[in-house]
């Protein structure tokens, strides 16, 4: 398992990807020796593809060096939160969080969601030298190893790694943490697929360049700006009120036919479709003192409105701007009441406000029912995910600076991610999870969330901390399941998906990564490494690992299955065998996986995987004689024997 990975980690180089893509769409373009030739390969592509001598490209410091940490697989194991995921709202789910650095877990990803997943939203760290990144990283390369892996000098890859080990939050660095993710969440996308990243001006060029280098300049589809909650003050000359959602596709040609595009008249009722438009006066003149005859109150029994006090719960509707600011109306009360009368005014709950609007219906012979999204963000209101998580968390809200629920449903509905997999690798304090099962309950899409969160310390000085939370995932933990149970209150009839499986990454310890790469099958010192590793990990992380390796995904159903008292764990055509034998009936459980392999119809492993830390040498060969001989068998089956480290 991490021993296979080690060693294969030691033969990887930056372009070993591109080259095998080569080798296996080009192989006349490859000399005996290896050597690419590349004005054969020139002519492959002529009459089809303008190929010039030009080039432009963003170079940074790294970006090789990020090439080759995306490259590189994980030796993370993954850990199941079985006492979480047993529940009865999360035992079936299908929505996955994962607890730890979204590197590792898009590696993991990789192995079961390639090219599956519709929608990539990410909020990364902005880089503004506020927001606390510094790039990290827990490889240990010499520069020596790193000179010789990337083809640089010994003075270029001390750079690098005084860069990694130091920790930077320089322009190169952020960067480098960047491409290594783009590059593998390229990978996850399915060929409509599209990934909505936010930023700011402080990267925002960059980022751009570098979308433009993984996903190709011409997949490019938008560069939405979104209207912020207030100015920043720290400019020496302007307020700062916005940032940027880049979107790319996967494949433009693909995905742009997919755009959604909005629905103009949104509403339906008795009458037909109908549009909203708001009844408050915006623009000049819409205070109270510029019209007072045009400030009073609408009354609302939760059906009907009136410009009359019916009941005394009646609930009182004005024309604010804010909580402290009085607006207007645009009508006074006669034409209000006309307006009322024809059923033209309607009352919609906005962030838990009730806000009156005018009803417009469509024309019979008039605009098209649906037109172009813009790209200027400017109706979501930016409080409202600050505000939301006071509602959530009794008042307090544990996240600085969490995104609006609306604005990622907006970006959902863009997308045209009705179904599907949606991931968020830098999930925060959740608001994209929250986004997906709201959005279903409201639609009845059947959108699944991936979170990644890495187990960033909260600060000690930070409500978080002093509400209880000591990581940053539990914050989105705990936010799912409170966001869930709102959801449930508001919408009693739902089916959507409300639960989560919650799984953590771990590294082996210093001691066992030692002690597995010592270790000699021959030597019968296994024993000694199976109780390291399940002392440290257990059984349900050696088959959650290799069940996401294997491409069945985080919440496959797997079936335990009895051999003479021995547990083996079954699945589609993959056998897995992890515990040691019993000394005393390894035999007849041989003897009995082998019977049950040659003589029950519904039972085919292709594939028999064994855990080599948990056996002898001598019980690996009796396996293996006995699996083999059955290809000779009624059933003939060619059974893969694959023994991991």
């Amino acid at each position: 398992m991490i021993k296979n990975i080690i060693s294969a980690n030691e033969n990887v180089t930056p372009n070993d990807k591109e080259i095998a893509a080569l080798r296996e769409y080009f192989p006349a373009c490859f000399s005996s020796d290896g050597s690419f030739d590349i004005e054969r390969f020139k002519e492959y592509l002529s009459d089809k593809v303008a190929v010039t001598n030009e080039g432009y490209e963003l170079r940074f410091l790294g970006k090789n060096y990020a090439r080759l940490l995306a490259s590189l697989d994980t030796t993370t194991v993954i850990v199941p939160n079985e006492e979480h995921n047993s529940k009865p709202e999360n035992a079936n789910s299908q929505n996955i969080y994962i607890s730890g650095d979204n590197l590792d877990g898009l590696k993991h990803l990789l192995k079961s969601f390639y090219q599956k997943v519709k929608c990539i939203y990410i909020d990364p760290p902005y880089n503004t030298g506020k927001d606390d990144f510094v790039y990290k990283d827990s490889f240990n390369f010499t520069a020596e190893e790193l000179a010789d892996k990337l083809s640089i000098s010994d003075e270029q890859a001390k750079r690098i790694l005084d860069l990694t080990k130091r920790g930077s939050a320089s322009h190169s660095a952020w960067l480098m943490f960047m491409y290594s993710r783009l590059l593998l969440a390229r990978d996850l996308l399915s060929d409509d697929g599209v990934v909505f990243i936010s930023i700011n001006d402080d990267e925002y060029i960059n980022l751009k360049l570098l979308l433009d280098d993984v996903f190709g300049e011409e997949n490019f589809l938008a560069s939405f700006c979104k209207k912020g909650s207030g100015g920043r003050q720290d400019s020496a000359h302007f307020a700062i009120i916005h940032e940027y959602v880049l979107c790319y596709a996967r494949s433009k040609f693909k995905s742009g036919e997919q755009i959604k595009k909005e629905d103009v008249y949104p509403f339906s009722d008795e009458r037909g479709c109908y549009k909203t438009q708001l009844l408050r006066k915006w623009g000049d003149a819409a205070l109270q003192q510029d019209r007072p005859n045009m400030y009073y109150p609408l009354y609302y029994d939760g059906t009907s409105i009136s410009l009359e006090k019916r009941l005394n719960d009646d609930f009182e509707i004005y024309p604010m701007i804010d909580s402290t600011t009085n607006g207007r109306w645009r009508w006074g009360k006669d034409t209000m009441r006309m307006a009322i009368e024809k059923g033209l005014v309607t009352i919609l709950s906005v962030d838990g406000t009730l806000v009156a609007y005018e009803k417009i219906y469509k024309p019979e012979d008039g605009e098209q029912p649906t037109k172009l999204y813009t790209t200027w963000l400017d109706d979501i209101n930016n409080n409202s995910g600050r505000k939301l998580l006071n509602e959530l968390f009794d008042g307090t809200s544990p996240f600085e600076y969490p995104k609006p629920v609306d604005l990622i449903k907006r970006l959902l509905k863009i997308g045209n991610a009705t179904d599907g997999y949606v991931v968020d690798f830098f999930s925060g304090s959740a608001t994209t999870a929250h986004a997906v099962m709201e959005l279903n309950a409201e639609d009845g899409g059947n959108r699944t969330f991936i979170a990644i969160q890495w187990k960033e310390n909260c600060k000690e000085t930070s409500q978080a901390f002093a509400s209880g939370f000591t990581t940053v995932d539990q914050i989105g933990l705990e936010r799912i399941i409170r966001a869930a149970m709102k959801i449930r209150e508001e919408h009693p009839d739902t089916t959507a998906d409300l639960g989560f499986r919650h799984f953590t990454l771990m590294e082996p310890s210093a001691e066992t990564l030692d002690k597995l790469e010592t270790f000699d099958p021959k030597l019968e010192t296994g024993f000694m490494i199976h109780n390291t590793v399940m002392q440290d990990f257990g059984v349900p992380t050696v088959l959650a690992t290799w069940l996401v390796r294997d491409g069945y995904g985080f919440t496959a159903p797997v079936q335990s299955v009895d051999f003479a008292g021995y547990t083996g764990y079954y699945i589609d055509n993959h056998l897995y065998l992890i515990n040691s034998f019993d000394v005393d009936t390894r035999e007849k459980s041989i003897a009995e996986i082998t019977d049950k392999i040659e003589n029950e119809g519904n039972f085919n492993p292709e594939n028999v995987v064994i855990y080599g830390y948990s056996f002898t040498w001598s019980e690996l060969e009796s396996l293996k004689i006995n699996l083999l001989r059955l290809k000779d068998t009624e059933k003939n089956l060619r059974i893969n024997f694959d023994i991991r480290y």
